[in-house]
């Protein structure tokens, strides 16, 4: 484990301290679980993007997709439970 200060200002130092004791840890464990928690929530960033960058290629390559109303359609049926196909991507209109 390495060592790394951190500045801030006394106002959050203040609130950082009552908040970890609200918390029941440290304002260590409380700083390092806010870091770890913000690290994970960029990196699902990242990767939302990068499947969205990956599936808007694949619609401006194939220009396939499928629209919204029938995909919510498929969707809504699925979650009640029923058994239906997927729709089929098709060219898109202009």
């Amino acid at each position: 484990m390495s060592t790394t200060t951190i500045r801030m200002p006394e106002d959050l130092k203040a609130r950082v301290a009552a908040a970890a004791k609200r918390a029941g840890t440290s304002a260590h464990g409380f700083i390092l679980e806010a870091i770890a928690e913000k690290t994970e929530q960029e990196d699902l960033r990242a990767d939302f993007d990068a499947v969205a960058e990956d599936r808007y290629a694949r619609i401006a390559t194939s220009g396939k997709t499928i629209p919204w109303q029938e995909m919510r359609g498929y969707l809504e049926e699925r979650l009640a439970g029923k058994k239906v196909k997927p729709p089929l991507a098709r060219k898109l209109a202009r």
